[in-house]
């Protein structure tokens, strides 16, 4: 796996995956009220932090992009 997340998505991507990982927790809205929703906020966290952390996005090599210096 090459690297192709540049440093400014890696931090959008870690703060977006934070966010999404404990908003069904420490928020009130009633869409999470719902399991569904819960899970599927936190999955989309967790896939965020972790492309975030390896530097890799699989979706940006099937579609050709690269946001990282070469």
């Amino acid at each position: 796996m090459t690297t192709n997340i540049g440093t400014i998505d890696r931090v959008i991507r870690l703060v977006l995956g934070i966010i999404l990982l404990s908003v069904p927790f420490v928020s009130g809205f009633a869409m999470f009220e719902s399991n569904t929703a819960t899970i599927v906020s936190i999955v989309l966290g967790v896939v965020m932090v972790a492309t975030s952390a390896i530097k890799f996005c699989p979706l940006y090599r099937i579609f050709g992009l690269r946001t990282c210096k070469l």
